[in-house]
């Protein structure tokens, strides 16, 4: 057994690898976002050497959410701070991407808005709903992940000192994952409403079998 893990039957340590790289992730998004801040005066794009610092940031940053995600599942060290911390730090490294790529005017804010109503309706949706029961990740909600994070990694690359068409391409991904996030978005919005149905029909039968 080696440091990492834990004595057989004990919950893992919350200061483990994988939450550490969560945390890491965290750290990140002030210096992602610094360096377009700081590519950006009078916010213009300028695509130069802080730009580039902050597409190997947003990479990096990335890379650990799959990392965590790995090892905790390979070691068995998933805690219930990793579960929260990790879409935390996962919403907060992509909303902050969408509002500064907004605030750059490279990606129209009705974009963003879509994007992080769903993202933060979801979250508050499945706090509503956790008496009755916690609602998956579902396979749609993965490919959402994916493919917003497939379409804010065009839009960081300074695109436009390579060719004009990739920016096309980075706004037809950007529609693809903004069509994904509404449609996962509306499965989260059916599924919480089955659960608290199924919850209540549950309570009632209980009360009626007199069941504390």
């Amino acid at each position: 057994m080696t440091s990492a893990e834990t004595h057989s039957g004990s919950a893992p340590r919350i200061w483990n690898l994988p939450n550490i790289l969560t945390m890491l992730r965290i750290a990140l998004v002030p210096f992602f976002v610094w360096f377009l801040v700081s590519d950006a005066p009078g916010l213009h794009a300028q695509n130069g050497a802080w730009r580039w610092a902050a597409v190997v940031v947003f990479a990096v940053a990335i890379y650990t959410d799959k990392l965590d995600g790995d090892i905790a599942r390979s070691r068995g060290l998933i805690t219930d701070f990793g579960k929260i911390a990790d879409p935390i730090a996962d919403k907060l490294l992509i909303g902050s991407a969408l509002v500064m790529l907004s605030l750059l005017g490279e990606l129209p804010w009705w974009v963003t808005v879509l994007i992080l109503v769903r993202e933060w309706g979801v979250t508050a949706l499945r706090f509503f709903v956790i008496r009755y029961g916690v609602i998956p990740a579902s396979r749609g909600g993965k490919l959402k992940t994916l493919v917003q994070t497939a379409a804010i990694f065009l839009y960081v690359m300074p695109l436009a000192s390579f060719a004009p068409w990739l920016g096309v391409l980075a706004f037809a991904v950007m529609m693809v994952a903004l069509a994904i996030t509404v449609w996962t978005g509306a499965e989260y919005v059916v599924e919480a409403v089955k659960l608290r149905a199924s919850g209540i029909r549950a309570r009632k039968q209980q009360v009626q079998e007199g069941t504390p």
